[in-house]
């Protein structure tokens, strides 16, 4: 039995990863097995740079954080080694250095994720790392909406040239 001092520091853990998966649009659970310092070094670099924060968890620690946010079935893959990485702006950032990494390297695994409370087994974050980033699909949403505007616009100046046309014979018609 631990005694009151390790227990505090245990729930404390618990209280800031539970604040932490609340106050985080998305997050990727990994197994990390097999990846030496140097490559960590180099992930822990190019996951910072997209404004995700990447940390190692002790599997029991997390079981009681993720019940606690409502993601107990998350259970499964709480077992082996196991890392999270999260992010509170980009939803596709953590998903999508990830997916890079083990790309070039081979040797971590996704096991699990998290976008806005809902639960991705490990194809679900590979599909949602394949998005395009956030500003090219608001891109794509305003060119949507842009263009029924523009198409409304090049009608309404045919007819009013249309109309200058005809205005402008009639003038010339009276005039001869």
């Amino acid at each position: 039995m631990p005694n009151g001092k390790v227990l505090l520091e245990k729930q404390q853990v618990v209280v800031e990863l539970i604040e932490r998966i609340k106050g985080s649009g998305a997050g990727v659970f990994v197994d990390y097995k097999g990846i030496n310092v140097a490559e960590v070094t180099a992930l822990r670099t190019e996951l910072r740079k997209a404004g995700v924060e990447y940390s190692v968890i002790k599997n029991t620690l997390t079981r009681f954080a993720l019940k606690e946010v409502g993601m107990s079935d998350l259970d499964d893959i709480l077992n082996g080694t196991t890392a999270l990485a999260t992010s509170k702006d980009d939803l596709v950032a953590p998903a999508k250095v990830i997916s890079e990494f083990i790309k070039k390297n081979k040797k971590m695994q996704v096991k699990a994720g998290f976008v806005e409370g809902g639960t991705l087994d490990a194809n679900g974050v590979m599909e949602l790392a394949s998005l395009p980033p956030k500003e090219v699909l608001i891109a794509k949403v305003l060119g949507g909406l842009n263009a029924p505007i523009s198409g409304l616009v090049t009608v309404l100046n045919g007819n009013i040239r249309g109309l200058v046309v005809a205005l402008n014979a009639i003038a010339e018609k009276k005039a001869g």
